[in-house]
C-alpha cells in the first residue's frame, strides 16, 4: 500500500495548487505517515508568489513539494476569479494548532525547527496545553546563515535524526525553509516537514496575531503591518501590493475569457 492518492489541484500563477481544505491536509497528512511515507509541505501566499513569478528556480522547487496550499486571502480570491476555486486557504499560523491536536490523538510526534533561541520551546510548552499528549520530539535553532554553513546544516540533521520526528513545522522564512525541506525530505522520507514561516513565534505568542474579523476579512497584512511597520512596509506596500493588483486583474481577465 502506497499511501493515500495525490488530491486534485488547479494552477494559479504557473503554481498547482492541491484543492484541499484544512482537515483534508491533516486526514492526507496522518494517513501518509500511516502508511511510512513522508514529505514536504508549502503554503504559498502573495508574496510567495510574487518572488516565484520572478525566479524560474523558486518556482522548480515549489513543484517539487509533496502539498502545497493556498495561505493568503489574494490566493483565495485570484483563483475564484480565474474560474477555479480553491478550498479556503490554510494559513500556517493555523495548521500548526490544529496539526498539532490531530497528531496529539493520533500518537504522531512534532520537532519545531526555527525561531530565536528559546522561542521554539516556548512554543512548544503552548502547544501541549492546547494539545495535551502531544509528544514534542524536540526543538534546534539554527543560527543565522545556517544554509551556507556545513556544520550548521549538519547539525540540524544531526538533532532530527536523534529525535527521529513524525512531523517537522519549519519556521524559518521563505525559500530558506523550502531548500532546507526539499533535503531533508530525501534525508528522512518518512517524515512530514511543513512550511511554517513565523507560525512558531505566533504559537510562542512572540508575535501576536490579528483579531479573528481581520482574518476572516483577508487583512490581517494590515494588522501585522502597523504592528512591524519597519520590518513590513516595503514588503507589503511597495513589493506585495502592486503584485495582488496584478495576480487578481490577470485572474479576472482569465476567469472572464473561460466563461
Amino acid at each position: 500500500m502506497t499511501g493515500p492518492t495525490e488530491p486534485a489541484s488547479t494552477t494559479l500563477a504557473g503554481v498547482a495548487f492541491h484543492a484541499v481544505d484544512e482537515q483534508q491536509v491533516i486526514s492526507y497528512l496522518l494517513a501518509a505517515l500511516a502508511h511510512g511515507r513522508g514529505g514536504w509541505l508549502v503554503n504559498p501566499n502573495v508574496d510567495v508568489l510574487r518572488q516565484i513569478d520572478r525566479d524560474p528556480q523558486l518556482r522548480a522547487l515549489v513543484r517539487r513539494a509533496s502539498l502545497v496550499v493556498a495561505d493568503g486571502a489574494p490566493v483565495e480570491w485570484a483563483a475564484r476569479l480565474a474560474g477555479h476555486p480553491l478550498p479556503p486557504r490554510v494559513p500556517g499560523s493555523r495548521l500548526i494548532w490544529s496539526l498539532c491536536e490531530a497528531a496529539a490523538v493520533a500518537g504522531r510526534s512534532v520537532f519545531l525547527l526555527g525561531g530565536a533561541p528559546g522561542v521554539a520551546d516556548q512554543a512548544a510548552v503552548a502547544l501541549v496545553a492546547r494539545a495535551p499528549g502531544l509528544k514534542i520530539a524536540g526543538t534546534h535553532c539554527p543560527p543565522l546563515g545556517f544554509e551556507a554553513d556545513p556544520a550548521a546544516s549538519a547539525a540540524i540533521s544531526a538533532a532530527l535524526a536523534e529525535a527521529d520526528p513524525d512531523i517537522v513545522f519549519c519556521g524559518l522564512g521563505f525559500p530558506k525553509q523550502e531548500w532546507l525541506m526539499d533535503r531533508l525530505a530525501v534525508e528522512f522520507p518518512r517524515s512530514w516537514f511543513i512550511g511554517s514561516g513565523a507560525s512558531i513565534k505566533f504559537a510562542a505568542g512572540e508575535v501576536a496575531r490579528a483579531p479573528v474579523w481581520m482574518q476572516r476579512a483577508g487583512i490581517e497584512w494590515v494588522f501585522r503591518l502597523v504592528a512591524e511597520p519597519r520590518r513590513l512596509a516595503r514588503r507589503y506596500l511597495v513589493d506585495d501590493l502592486p503584485y495582488a493588483v496584478r495576480l487578481l486583474t490577470r485572474a479576472a481577465l482569465d476567469g472572464r475569457r473561460r466563461r
